[in-house]
């Protein structure tokens, strides 16, 4: 068990602000969440800036830190906002515990596949039955069963129609072809990592169903590139009511897309609610 006290950091937050969708609140177990990332199973509890992350010291080193990022200073980049931009400044602050996570790249190019015309619920469900179909069953130390994600061949394997079982709808054909691209090395994953920001998004636009919107996603959410940003319905109202004159990208040159979550998150919450909408 590491514990430690943290600011600006929310695992309720991080869980519904869209970027991630096997980060799950655990039932019966107050402000405990479940997540399921890079093979392993971690349980996080929180009671106000004290996080509490269940699995060694040398896991969390290697692993759990870099993924929250937690050694970015989040406080700054928030004070770093104009004090005239009122909008922003009330969105940072709504969400001012959200981090941009460093997730795994495979994962998050299937994801935001599904997550297209999609609400979040139903995208943790398609993830979900995606999982248990294909992924490697595994369990821990305590019993608790999880699955990996399924790697580019499994999913390759898959006919058009298991996958429609899996409610992926017209984006079944997507995960099919994308897996079979990346398997054959149509598109090299560990290449595209060490890709800056516009070669990589040029990259993984080369794969089926992956858009500018899309790529974007990928490359905040897995690759760790923070100056992307993604513009989806919920951004685009913001910029047209909020910035007419156009967002302040050189302001804020090298974290825009941490600043795009904290927006995100603050319209979602001021619209129809967290579970009715995604990226």
């Amino acid at each position: 068990m590491v514990t430690l006290t943290k600011e600006n950091f929310s695992i309720r937050q991080i869980c519904e602000s869209g970027q991630c969708f096997r980060l799950e609140k655990l039932e019966g177990r107050n402000d405990a969440y479940g997540l399921t990332a890079f093979g392993r199973y971690l349980v996080i509890c929180q009671k106000d800036n004290e996080v509490s992350f269940d699995c060694p010291a040398d896991e969390y080193e290697n692993l759990w830190k870099g993924y929250f990022d937690l050694e970015e200073d989040y406080g700054a980049i928030i004070r770093s906002i104009d004090e005239k931009d009122i909008y922003l400044q009330k969105a940072a602050a709504f969400g001012s515990g959200i981090r941009i996570l460093k997730q795994d790249l495979w994962e998050m190019i299937i994801s935001f596949i599904v997550s297209q015309q999609n609400n979040i619920k139903r995208i943790r469900k398609c993830i979900g039955l995606l999982c248990r179909k294909y992924g490697e069953k595994r369990e821990t130390a305590e019993g608790i069963i999880y699955y990996d994600f399924p790697t580019p061949k499994a999913l390759a394997g898959a006919s058009l129609e298991e996958l429609y079982a899996c409610n992926l709808g017209y984006r079944s054909r997507y995960v099919h072809e994308t897996a079979v691209c990346v398997l054959n090395g149509g598109v090299d994953l560990e290449a595209v990592k060490a890709m800056d920001y516009m070669e990589a998004k040029a990259e993984l636009m080369k794969l089926c169903g992956v858009g500018i919107k899309v790529a974007e996603c990928v490359c905040l959410f897995a690759l760790h590139k923070t100056e992307a940003f993604p513009v989806d319905t919920h951004i685009n109202k913001v910029m047209k009511e909020q910035y007419l004159e156009g967002f302040p990208f050189e302001r804020y040159s090298g974290y825009e897309g941490t600043l795009q979550q904290y927006i995100f998150y603050y319209d979602l919450a001021g619209g129809k609610g967290f579970e009715e909408n995604g990226h």
